[in-house]
């Protein structure tokens, strides 16, 4: 499936429409609202990448999404992907949070479906604090779901963990990439991940995360874990989520569902837009 995007006609292509039809200030007045309100029906997704990625690491399943007629933005953390030029010791977690906050203000989104895969469970957990009324779901994808309190380090694979404190004994402000891929997807999509792959800032692991209760007021919420893929916190946050009355799935993936399995993650998304 190739991607999709939804064309939407211009302001000034809008003005010209309305002088040839009569009617240029009814045609005015809506081209000047914001685009998710022009597009009836349209859902709004925020799909949030993990670590080492960018935004396109979603392509699959926002083509997907788009082509059934559903506004979806897919922005790249500040240091990473096409903003790895970006790349800074000043790079927080708070950073991160503010890049998913600054995209719900700045297009004027309500109702968002808010996804994040992986690491991208630190920064959604954190944007509900500063527009929680903006976010009508909220979907942790073989995600982190820290607690209060909690930084990076603390829930760090070993591995991770060494590469976070290693770095930082070289005085250098990020760690090496080592996406995870699997036999479940193709030598094609191994390599572009692989190959897109950049190094991950540490100073997103150092701070502790400041919660209080604002992603649990979210009307729906959802935890899907990839079972192919070994982490046991990821299993621990899956059965929390259960027992805690969220909605959970249990895909025969390895962590990437978004490559691996986009038809079924799309409509798995679409059952949880509030």
């Amino acid at each position: 499936m190739t991607k999709t995007d939804l064309t939407l006609p211009t302001r000034r292509s809008a003005i010209l429409s309305a002088t040839v039809l009569g009617a240029p200030a009814a045609l005015l007045s809506a081209s000047s609202q914001p685009i998710a309100a022009q597009t009836q029906g349209a859902k709004n997704f925020v799909l949030v990448h993990g670590a080492y990625g960018g935004g396109y690491v979603w392509k699959y399943v926002a083509a997907r999404l788009r082509a059934k007629g559903h506004n979806v933005f897919t922005p790249t953390f500040t240091g990473l992907a096409d903003r790895s030029h970006l790349m800074s010791k000043d790079i927080r977690l708070s950073t991160h949070i503010t890049d998913i906050v600054n995209v719900i203000k700045w297009e004027d989104l309500r109702n968002v479906t808010l996804v994040g895969h992986s690491y991208g469970g630190w920064p959604i957990s954190g944007v509900p604090e500063q527009v929680g009324d903006a976010i009508g779901s909220i979907v942790f994808l073989d995600a982190f779901i820290p607690s209060d309190g909690q930084k990076g380090l603390d829930l760090n694979s070993p591995r991770s963990r060494a590469a976070v404190l290693e770095a930082i004994a070289r005085g250098e402000v990020s760690r090496p990439p080592t996406p995870s891929t699997s036999k479940g997807m193709s030598a094609a999509d191994r390599d572009w991940l692989l190959t897109k792959a950049t190094p991950q800032p540490i100073g997103v692991s150092l701070d502790p995360i400041k919660l209080t209760g604002a992603r649990e007021r979210v009307v729906k919420k959802a935890y899907i874990r990839a079972r192919n893929f070994e982490n046991p916190n990821f299993d621990a946050f899956y059965n929390t989520a259960k027992t805690g009355g969220w909605e959970v799935f249990d895909l025969p993936s390895g962590h990437n569902i978004q490559v691996e399995m986009p038809d079924r993650l799309t409509d798995i998304l679409l059952t949880l837009t509030a």
